[in-house]
């Protein structure tokens, strides 16, 4: 046995979240591929069943009251909220990413301007109209992108795409929302959240942050940092499942004000008034637009329950104890001059994943996942290997690697 198997078998053998990995539906795969889509917790099924079966068989309608469906966006937001660093009542669970994106950015542009409030007309106070410029991560992954561009030319705004690392000299009095990705999706490198949420805010600016590829994975702090509006799927390391709903924090200081694009029936203060005129509701719950989807919010639900008893500073130890070790395996396995890595030596700037750059990174993944490695591919060159401390152990990341090596010396 190599030192590096023998290694891993000690890893293991320490690992204070071991015990979680029997939670999880898995097989002799080593799924490294969590950072687009989580495992199964063995809970779900089960718990969807009863949905099903129950809920919606049995005591149909009655269950928006009985099973709690009505006030489901809440209440799975509050469990949601620990993981990123919220106190209660700031998150709501409903919509895509793409959707939230969208309420977020148009939101933190009024914000900025001082429109918004709780008057039916949403009528100007103090407004800032000279803020008319938003600044948006221009490595971010596809779809924020596409929503910035209609979230300007919504609010009349110029968008200036920028490197995270240009943001603060590029702030300015015209600046009203800036929106990053808290890590960047291709390479997995930790962008400074708490240093550009400051630089935002010392602008008169609003921060909000795509926490997609962080949740679950890292401590986040939005309430510490003073993140002002944040969003985040949760089908990656939150394991919700495919297609899960997504989530909007508004920061509690802000809700008074927060004014969506999208004022669904769902976000009235009165939903079941059917009045023509919108008054929005008190508090996140303005953050919600029509029916939630009951059966995956409640996947959701029952696959959140494997964060019971679970420190996130020990998911981020753990993480970054895999993806060093990980990237120690690739170093001795792999010949020189194979692979690149583009994941940050740094532990500060690192999210949960490996990038690895090399030629035919298509079809070497292809080759990988056929021996039972699953990860991604990026084009043009870039193959990532998402790390989930809940259920990655370090056995795992020596076989991938091994693996890798066998793969590219063929």
């Amino acid at each position: 046995m190599s030192d590096l198997r023998s290694e891993a078998e000690v890893w293991d053998a320490k690992d204070e979240l071991a015990a979680k990995r029997a939670e999880f539906v898995l097989d002799d795969t080593v799924y490294l591929d969590g950072n687009s889509l989580g495992a199964l917790p063995a809970n779900v099924p089960g718990r969807v069943a009863d949905v099903i079966a129950r809920q919606w068989g049995e005591l149909r309608i009655r269950s928006w009251g009985e099973s709690g469906w009505w006030t489901a966006p809440e209440r799975i937001g509050d469990r949601v909220a620990p993981l990123v660093g919220a106190a209660p009542g700031q998150i709501v669970v409903g919509d895509s990413t793409s959707v939230n994106v969208f309420k977020a950015l148009v939101g933190a542009v009024r914000l900025a301007r001082g429109e918004g409030g709780d008057r039916p007309d949403g009528g100007d106070r103090h407004s800032d109209g000279g803020r008319d410029e938003i600044i948006v991560d221009a490595t971010t992954f596809p779809t924020d992108g596409y929503i910035a561009q209609s979230a300007a030319r919504l609010t009349g705004c110029r968008l200036i795409p920028l490197a995270p690392a240009e943001v603060p000299a590029a702030l300015g009095p015209r600046t009203a929302a800036v929106l990053l990705n808290h890590a960047d999706y291709r390479t997995g490198r930790l962008h400074d959240l708490p240093g550009l949420t400051a630089a935002a805010h010392a602008a008169g600016a609003l921060a909000v942050w795509d926490l997609c590829h962080t949740a679950g994975a890292l401590p986040v702090g939005l309430d510490e940092h003073g993140v002002d509006l944040a969003v985040g799927c949760t089908y990656k390391y939150l394991n919700g499942g495919p297609g899960s709903p997504a989530y909007l924090y508004v920061r509690e200081e802000h809700q008074e004000r927060f004014d969506s694009p999208l004022p669904g029936w769902n976000a009235h203060a009165e939903p079941f008034g059917m009045r023509p005129d919108f008054e929005p509701a008190q508090g996140a719950v303005r953050g919600r637009v029509g029916t939630p989807d009951i059966l995956s919010m409640l996947a959701l639900e029952a696959a959140l329950d494997v964060w019971d008893g679970v420190s996130v500073d020990a998911v981020r130890a753990k993480s970054l104890a895999l993806t060093d070790f990980f990237l120690r395996c690739v170093e001795t396995y792999v010949p020189p001059g194979l692979v690149e890595s583009l994941t940050p030596a740094a532990h500060a700037e690192r999210g949960s994943q490996v990038a690895l750059r090399c030629a035919d990174a298509g079809d070497v993944m292809k080759r990988l996942i056929d021996q039972g490695v699953v990860g991604d591919f990026r084009a043009p060159d870039v193959l990532r290997f998402g790390f989930t401390p809940l259920y990655v152990s370090f056995a795992d990341a020596e076989r991938a690697a091994r693996v890798l090596a066998r793969t590219l010396a063929v």
